[in-house]
């Protein structure tokens, strides 16, 4: 597990001279209509088990001629011709809990971590994010920006998140260029808006303070950027069917619905906020079609509505990751954006934080996440400290990078590494390409760059070694994938 003490790792060293886009910033410049692979080579980058190599550059392969294969040879066939959804980014999620992890750090290590994560050239290249409206479980303590019975909201203060909160999204957006995409979720009303009378443990909005709540949107969204923090867009709920012990609120599809084309929709609009882009649902996969299909159907709700996000957690049931009801989704609604907006590893162990399991089912996730049509990918957590938290109700779980802050170092875990096979080669605006695997222990995605650059990510989940070839347009390189590995073949 590499521990990181004064300086980045020496992964990054490597990679300073990356002039690909996967070492750029997005840029709004249309893709050619034409793809040749003519002359082109693929820097290959890899993370594998067992080895010392993360994010590690290999040689560069040059692309030649190849005969039609047989049936024997294992190949990823690329096109670049045929293009899908368009990436918005991919990043995590800036919590109290990472704040405050953060703030303890040393100066020095604050500067790396915002380096590695957020630096397309140095690090990873994060530009997309996730906070929360007043307090979740990643909070030290329960909260609310306005005082009790406040209909009016004259109370209305987002104080509480001047300490930690805004100060680290300001800094993450400094070290994302001064741009990050940002949207943020609530995790309940306040208690006396809710038919529970209290912030946790469920309970449902009170129809006498739907008006008030979606008030409470805007104020949130004006007090933040009045702090120089741009909100992109906003979930209606997180987990609008989950009655944890900590903030949480419920909405079925049909009350989710009314109150986006009843009362926040028009909110918004009315307040001068009409382009904040909504996302319905904010949960797992398993209901997400029911969901989308109530409130899509709908003409007045479906107009407010940007996108569908999902999280991963329906595995709680015994049941795999339901990657075919993201399709069902896109299928159905093709011009409705899929989000994934949260997934973490739960049930956090110190001594596991080196478990190669932890990367692998981000890997797994994102590249079929992405087949499936999603537009962005969020992490939970973007830091947690060496308990998993700091949780108000002991929900301690892990995040890809640990800020130990007994010792003020930085712990990488494998998952950091992982999703950085994504987010630092495959850049907002590019166009999701067809890559197609002749075998289903190499799965595979791969995008076209604004720059014209593709990047292939190819996962072996396997113990074993598989030699492949990566074709495309007629040409074909040879390359091996490594058992539990992740890698990215960057072709320019």
């Amino acid at each position: 597990m590499p521990s990181v003490s004064g300086f980045l790792p020496v992964l990054f060293l490597s990679l300073l001279g990356l002039g690909s886009a996967a070492a750029q910033k997005s840029s709004p410049a249309k893709q050619p209509a034409a793809y040749s692979v003519a002359g082109k080579k693929a820097q290959v980058y890899t993370t594998a088990r067992g080895t010392s190599q993360r994010l590690a550059p290999g040689p560069a392969l040059a692309f030649a001629p190849a005969e039609q294969p047989l049936e024997t040879q294992v190949c990823i066939f690329i096109d670049p011709g045929k293009t899908f959804q368009t990436l918005l980014g991919i990043g995590g999620a800036l919590t109290d809990a990472s704040a405050e992890t953060f703030a303890r750090l040393p100066k020095a290590r604050q500067q790396e971590f915002l380096k590695a994560y957020f630096s397309p050239t140095d690090g990873i290249g994060y530009s997309l994010g996730r906070t929360h409206i007043a307090s979740c479980d990643f909070s030290s303590a329960s909260y609310t920006y306005v005082a009790e019975n406040d209909k009016a909201l004259q109370s209305f203060s987002v104080q509480h998140d001047e300490q930690y909160r805004i100060p680290f999204i300001k800094q993450a957006i400094a070290a994302a260029g001064g741009e990050l995409t940002l949207y943020a979720s609530p995790w309940t009303p306040p208690g006396w808006m809710k038919t529970n009378g209290e912030l946790l443990h469920g309970g449902e909005l009170l129809p006498q303070y739907r008006q008030a709540w979606a008030e409470h949107y805007v104020k949130f969204i004006k007090a933040y950027e009045q702090r120089g923090i741009p909100i992109w867009g906003l979930s209606v709920q997180n987990e609008a069917m989950a009655n944890q012990k900590w903030e949480s609120c419920l909405y079925t599809a049909e009350q989710e619905r009314d109150f986006i084309k009843g009362f926040l929709g028009p909110t918004l609009a009315k307040s001068g906020l009409g382009g904040k882009k909504v996302i319905a649902w904010d949960h797992n996969r398993d209901q997400m079609y029911q969901r989308a299909s109530t409130i899509l159907d709908d003409p007045e709700a479906a107009k407010y509505v940007w996108g569908i996000g999902y999280h991963w957690y329906e595995t709680w049931t015994g049941s795999p990751m339901l990657f075919a009801n993201e399709r069902r989704v896109q299928e159905a609604y093709p011009t409705t954006n899929l989000i994934f907006t949260e997934g973490c590893q739960e049930k956090f162990d110190f001594a596991k934080i080196d478990d190669w399991s932890l990367g692998e089912k981000y890997g797994y996730s994102m590249v079929n996440d992405f087949n499936a049509g999603t537009v962005g990918w969020t992490d939970w957590n973007i830091l947690l400290d060496e308990t998993g938290g700091p949780n108000h109700v002991g929900n301690f779980c892990f995040a890809p990078v640990i800020g130990d802050t007994r010792t003020g170092k930085l712990l990488y875990t494998n998952a950091y590494y992982y999703i950085g096979h994504f987010s630092k080669f495959i850049r907002p605006g590019a166009k999701r390409i067809i890559s197609s695997s002749t075998r289903d222990w190499l799965q595979t995605t791969a995008f076209r760059n604004p720059d014209g650059s593709v990047a292939v990510v190819v996962l072996n989940t396997s113990d074993t070694e598989q030699p492949f070839q990566l074709r495309l347009q007629g040409q074909a390189v040879s390359t091996t994938s490594a058992p539990h590995s992740i890698a990215t073949y960057v072709i320019n």
